[in-house]
């Protein structure tokens, strides 16, 4: 099948943004010492939704925030990827590890595989389908190659984050059905409706004493992190994925985030964590299948040519 008009750049947004969201989970674990992951996910969208909505009126004005001929399917999206994925995750990684959040994260092209073949059946080229399976595998070496005492709950927070990729596959395929929409206009509808319904969730759990409003001194330590996860994380990010995902395909997109446990791995080395041949061993096989899949892609694009 020919490629969509804007291939390449589009690509260059969607790696743009997995780039950012790989250093996102050393960077929300960080600020867990003086802030809970409900508290984190409302001020995290808060920030990025002014900012949005900034952007849309600047760019497409106040027309731009009527939800359209689907406000149902986008609301859901809303829902289902700005505040469901974001909180899931989130609230997970407060009991399990960034490694374990990795690589579960890293079963989002298996999900998405199988729910375009349930719902559209479209079946993958057999050497996508090896390239998939060999960029997870690559995956499954780098995160369990160092081993590690095990995490009290653990089992809670993996749950919880294979609830939250699942959440992000469904919000990535409702994408494809709003190609009249701009991306920016997308992302800031949707981030509204799920920012708005991440902040009825944060001041219920105030009120029942699960989640804490932090001190201005505690927020002050951790406002660089919040300015990444909002500012970098979702505004810039949710814009560059939106936009390059629209171009690329779901599938694709959600192929290149089998680089987000590279990257956190060596983040983690640069900050002087030690890895085994095993690890570096899977690093080099999930670099090699995107490879691999793009050259295949590629080779298709100029026999239909």
């Amino acid at each position: 099948m020919p490629r969509s008009p804007g291939f390449g750049i589009g690509l260059a947004a969607v790696l743009a943004s997995v780039v950012i969201w790989g250093a996102q989970l050393p960077v929300a674990k960080s600020a867990y010492g003086v802030m809970d992951a409900v508290t984190l996910t409302a001020l995290r969208y808060g920030l990025a939704v002014l900012l949005l909505i900034a952007m849309l009126r600047a760019r497409e004005g106040s027309a731009a925030f009527a939800l359209g001929a689907r406000p149902w399917l986008l609301t859901f999206a809303g829902v289902c990827g700005m505040c469901g994925s974001p909180l899931l995750v989130f609230a997970g990684l407060a009991y399990t590890t960034p490694e374990h959040a990795v690589i579960i994260l890293a079963l989002q092209p298996s999900m998405s595989a199988l729910a375009q073949w349930g719902l559209r059946g479209a079946r993958l080229p057999v050497f996508t389908v090896g390239s998939i399976v060999v960029a997870f595998a690559g995956v499954v070496l780098v995160v369990t190659g160092h081993g590690g005492p095990a995490v009290s709950g653990k089992l809670i927070g993996d749950v919880l984050v294979a609830a939250g990729a699942a959440c992000w596959v469904t919000y990535s395929l409702l994408l494809a059905l709003f190609p009249g929409v701009s991306a920016l206009r997308f992302t800031t509808m949707s981030c509204l409706i799920g920012t708005a319904c991440i902040l009825a969730i944060a001041a219920a759990s105030i009120l029942l004493g699960s989640a804490r409003l932090p001190t201005l001194p505690q927020a002050v330590s951790v406002a660089p992190q919040i300015a990444y996860l909002a500012l970098a994380g979702v505004s810039a990010a949710m814009l560059m994925w939106n936009f390059g995902s629209a171009r690329v395909g779901a599938q694709n997109s959600i192929l290149l985030l089998n680089l987000m446990p590279v990257e956190t791995y060596l983040i983690r080395y640069w900050q002087g964590a030690q890895f085994t041949t095993q690890e570096w061993l899977g690093a080099g096989l999930v670099i090699a299948a995107l490879v691999a899949n793009n050259l295949y892609q590629r080779r298709d694009t100029i026999r239909a040519a």
